[in-house]
Parts: structure tokens; C-alpha cells; sequence
């Protein structure tokens, strides 16, 4: 698969997460706004109705634990400082947004999620398995596409443009952290600058590849469960933007991997995708 035109628009789509290069939007164009409630941080997107992008903001977060919201009036507040900060930057007021939730918990988090963003003066116009938002960006209709999240790695079998399987386990970023932590005897936050630190990677990486190759385990465990062994792999996520990752799961896995730039943003465009025409 060429991802070359995913890479492509998402190279565009990081120059609007640099707030001094945003101008204000004009009143007829239509936005669709989507909001990633994530185990490490909150994103909010906004595009138009071409999906052509036009804001992304990100703040870091802890209220979400395991898939699940931990911290309600937290997330609030957070979702509409970054609804407040696009609207100034805009010059728009954006009333609707869509939202997503983690693989297999759609019936335990459609309500508290909409209540998130209703609470912070949202209406929620659709609600979404992530794995499909990511799907709707990457243009995928049949695939297993692997979400490395702060808390969790989540495999989604999408056949014919619809899921066919989900299968979670606590194995994610926030465990990286841990073992960088007790390998340098530092603190869980100072462990995670480190792990962000690109001039660090090499150092890192030989330390938090045991993480990575249990994400692969987990993944061929998910895959070998299901009878779509050949169909292609696709990496989404913030835990693997680490340097080498993909290397790991072109290792340890027989099927085609892929792995756009920039893949920590995926899943939060495709929310915005799917959310509609934008007023």
C-alpha cells in the first residue's frame, strides 16, 4: 500500500498545529471538529467540509485510564479550554463535534464520553470506534490496524470497511515510561520527557524494546485469532512514534506493516472525517 498521499496531507495538516501560523476562518465556511479523549492527552481537530485541515491543538492529560474516563470534570475542562482556544484563534464558534472510543468499549463509554463534550458545551454529532476514524483517514476497508495508546495496545480487524473483531491489552506507552523510570531510578514524569527526547533515542530504545516486542506479541495473538491472517497491519498511535518501532513489528510479524508519518495524529482527523458537514 502507497502512503504516500496520507503522508502527504499529513505533513499539511502539522503546519495548522502551530498556533502562530492560524488565521482566522470566514463565516461561510463549514468546520468539522473532532475530539480524542486519550489516555495521555486530548486532541482536537478541526477541518472543513473538504476535510482540509484547519487547526489541530493537543494538551496533556491524565483522566483517561484503561479506555475509561477516571477524572470527569478534569477532561471537561480541559476539552473546553481547547474549544475556547480554537474558537479564538478562528474567530468561530464551533458548537458540534464527534468523538471516538477505544476498541471494545463502545458500550461503556458512548455515554460518558458524550457527556465529556456536552458538558464543555459540545453538541455530539457522532460517536465512533477509533479504530474506524483511523480506518477513514487511512482509507482502509480491510486490515488490522494496531492503536499503540498511553494505556493500551488495541487491534481492530476491519473486513470490508467494518469491524470484525477488537481485542485490547494493557501494554502502551505509559509502560515505556515505567521501565525508563526504574531503569534510570527517576520519576514516571521525568522518564517520559526522556522518552519524548529525540536526541535521546538511541539510548532508549534498547531499554523499552521488551515493551514493544509485548505489543507485538499482543498484536499476532489478536491477528492469529481471527481468519484474515494476510490481510495488512497499520500502526496508529502515539506510543510508536519512538525511533525503530516499526522495525520491531516488521520483525515479529509476517504480514505487511505500515506506518504513516505523524501517526499520533491519525486517529483524531479521522474523528473529525467522520463527523459530518460542519456548519
Amino acid at each position: 500500500m502507497d502512503l504516500t498521499e496520507t503522508n502527504n496531507f499529513l505533513s499539511e495538516f502539522m503546519k495548522v498545529t502551530d498556533l502562530d501560523s492560524i488565521t482566522p476562518v470566514e463565516p461561510g465556511v463549514g468546520l468539522k471538529v473532532g475530539v480524542d479523549l486519550g489516555t495521555s492527552s486530548i486532541v482536537l481537530v478541526v477541518l472543513d467540509n473538504n476535510n482540509n485541515p484547519i487547526l489541530g491543538l493537543v494538551e496533556e492529560a491524565k483522566v483517561v485510564r484503561d479506555g475509561l474516563v477516571v477524572n470527569f470534570m478534569e477532561a471537561v475542562q480541559i476539552v473546553r479550554r481547547l474549544k475556547n482556544l480554537a474558537e479564538e484563534v478562528l474567530e468561530r464558534e464551533l458548537t458540534a463535534a464527534s468523538t471516538a472510543v477505544p476498541p471494545g468499549t463502545y458500550n461503556k463509554n458512548q455515554e460518558i464520553f458524550a457527556n465529556v463534550l456536552e458538558s464543555a458545551d459540545f453538541e455530539v454529532l457522532s460517536i465512533v470506534d477509533e479504530p474506524i476514524a483511523a480506518a477513514a483517514l487511512l482509507n482502509i476497508k480491510n486490515g488490522h490496524i494496531v492503536d499503540l495508546g498511553g494505556g493500551t495496545t488495541g487491534v481492530a480487524t476491519i473486513s470490508n470497511g467494518e469491524i470484525i473483531q477488537v481485542f485490547d491489552e494493557p501494554t502502551g506507552g505509559t509502560h515505556m515510561s515505567l521501565v525508563l523510570a526504574g531503569y534510570y531510578n527517576i520519576g514516571v514524569d521525568e522518564a517520559e520527557k526522556i522518552k519524548r527526547d529525540s536526541n535521546k533515542a538511541n539510548d532508549v530504545f534498547p531499554i523499552i524494546r521488551p515493551v514493544i516486542e509485548k505489543m507485538v506479541s499482543i498484536s499476532i495473538q489478536a491477528i492469529n485469532r481471527t481468519n484474515k491472517l494476510d490481510l495488512p497491519v497499520f500502526i496508529v498511535g502515539g506510543a510508536s512514534k519512538i525511533k525503530g518501532f516499526k522495525g520491531v513489528f516488521d520483525n515479529g510479524i509476517t504480514t505487511d506493516v505500515y506506518q504513516s508519518d505523524h501517526s499520533e495524529w491519525i486517529t483524531p482527523i479521522g474523528i473529525a472525517m467522520l463527523m459530518g458537514e460542519g456548519d
